[in-house]
C-alpha cells in the first residue's frame, strides 16, 4: 500500500535511474543541439522549475492554486523594471530583488487566502492572479498590454550570460539547486509536517501543529521558487507581459504536475519537458482535409490528460516505476 511516507520521501531506483540519465542528457545538449533547440530546452528547465514550486504546494501540502502564475510573472517584471535601457543590471543585486517581490506577494495574498479551503481556496487564488494580471494590463506606467523589453541579460561578473551555453547551464544549476533543496525539505520537521496537512489537516491541528503558519509558509515559499523560474524566464526572453501571470499559465503548471506525477518533484521536471514537447508536437499536427489538427492542439492536450489520469493516475513516474517493477518481478 503506498503511504505518504513511501510516495513523497523514496523514490524507486527505476527513477533515479531517469533522474540520473535526464541529467547526463541535460548535461551534453548544449555540446549536440544547434541555439534554437538550446533556448528550447533552457524554457522547459525554467519551467520545471515553475512546476516544482507548484508541486510544493499542489503535491506536498495538497492546496490547488489557480493564481500560481501571478508570482512567476512579479519577478520578471520586476528584473524588467531593474534593467537600465543602456547597461545590464547585476545578477546579484537584481535576483534576490525579484525572488523577494515575488515572495512578499505571495506572503500578503497567502495570508488571506490559506484561510480558506477547498474550492474557496482554488477561487480565490485565481480570483488575486486576475487582479494582480489587470493591474500591470491596465496600466500604461508597468508597461501595459504591450508589455517591457529587456536589451540585456542580468551582468553576472565572472560569467556570461549573454552566451547562450552559459546561460543554459546556469539554468541547470538552478533546476538542480532547487530540486536538491526541496527534496532535502522533505525529510525535515517542517515538510513533514506539510505532508501531514495534506493527508489530515484537522488531525495534524489536534496534535498541536500551527496549519495556518506552516500553509503560509509554504505558500510563500512556493512563490519565492515561482519568482526564481519568472527571473530565468524574462532574462532568457528579453520580454515580459501581463500573459505570464494569465491563467493559462498557472493552468498549464498544474497540468506539469499531474502529467509527470504529484508529491516527489521529479514528478514535475517529468511533467515539464513532457508537456512542452508534446505542445510542439500537437501544434505541428498537419492539416487533414480542411480540417487543421495543429490548430486544435488544446483538444489534443486535454485528451491525453484525461486518458493519463484515467489509466496512469500517479502520472508518467508512475507508469515508469510500474514498468520497471514489472519486469522485477518477471526475472524473479
Amino acid at each position: 500500500m503506498s503511504t505518504p511516507q513511501t510516495h513523497i520521501e523514496k523514490l524507486p531506483r527505476s527513477i533515479q535511474l531517469v533522474l540520473v540519465l535526464g541529467l547526463a542528457a541535460l548535461l551534453a545538449f548544449p555540446f549536440v543541439g544547434s541555439n534554437f533547440y538550446i533556448d528550447m530546452v533552457n524554457r522547459m528547465m525554467i519551467l520545471a522549475i515553475f512546476a516544482m514550486s507548484l508541486d510544493l504546494l499542489q503535491g506536498v501540502t495538497g492546496l490547488v492554486s489557480l493564481g500560481h502564475a501571478a508570482y512567476f510573472g512579479i519577478a520578471g517584471y520586476a528584473l524588467a523594471f531593474l534593467t537600465p535601457q543602456g547597461e545590464p543590471v547585476s545578477l546579484y543585486s537584481s535576483l534576490p530583488i525579484a525572488v523577494g517581490a515575488s515572495a512578499l506577494a505571495a506572503l500578503v495574498i497567502g495570508f488571506l487566502v490559506v484561510r480558506t479551503h477547498g474550492i474557496y481556496f482554488i477561487m480565490v487564488t485565481m480570483a488575486f492572479a486576475q487582479m494582480v494580471f489587470f493591474l500591470f494590463f491596465d496600466n500604461k506606467a508597468l508597461g501595459g498590454s504591450d508589455g517591457i523589453f529587456l536589451n540585456f541579460k542580468p551582468d553576472a561578473v565572472l560569467i556570461d550570460l549573454e552566451n547562450k551555453q552559459v546561460f543554459y547551464f546556469f539554468t541547470l544549476a538552478c533546476l538542480v539547486g532547487v530540486y536538491a533543496f526541496l527534496r532535502r525539505l522533505l525529510w525535515s520537521p517542517f515538510g513533514r509536517a506539510l505532508s501531514g496537512i495534506r493527508v489530515n489537516e484537522h488531525r495534524m491541528r489536534a496534535l498541536g501543529f500551527g496549519t495556518f503558519s506552516h500553509k503560509l509558509a509554504a505558500f510563500t515559499l512556493a512563490g519565492a521558487l515561482a519568482g526564481l523560474a519568472g527571473y530565468l524566464w524574462a532574462a532568457q526572453s528579453g520580454f515580459v507581459n501581463p500573459e505570464l501571470m494569465g491563467f493559462h499559465m498557472s493552468a498549464h503548471a498544474i497540468m506539469m504536475v499531474i502529467l509527470g506525477g504529484m508529491g516527489n518533484f521529479a514528478g514535475a521536471i517529468v511533467g515539464a519537458f513532457t508537456f512542452e514537447v508534446l505542445l510542439h508536437v500537437f501544434k505541428d499536427l498537419p492539416t487533414v482535409g480542411e480540417f487543421n489538427l495543429g490548430k486544435h492542439w488544446q483538444m489534443w492536450m486535454g485528451l491525453f490528460i484525461v486518458a493519463l489520469i484515467v489509466f496512469a493516475p500517479k502520472g508518467i513516474l508512475g507508469l515508469i516505476n510500474r514498468a520497471f517493477a514489472g519486469k522485477e518481478s518477471g526475472h524473479e
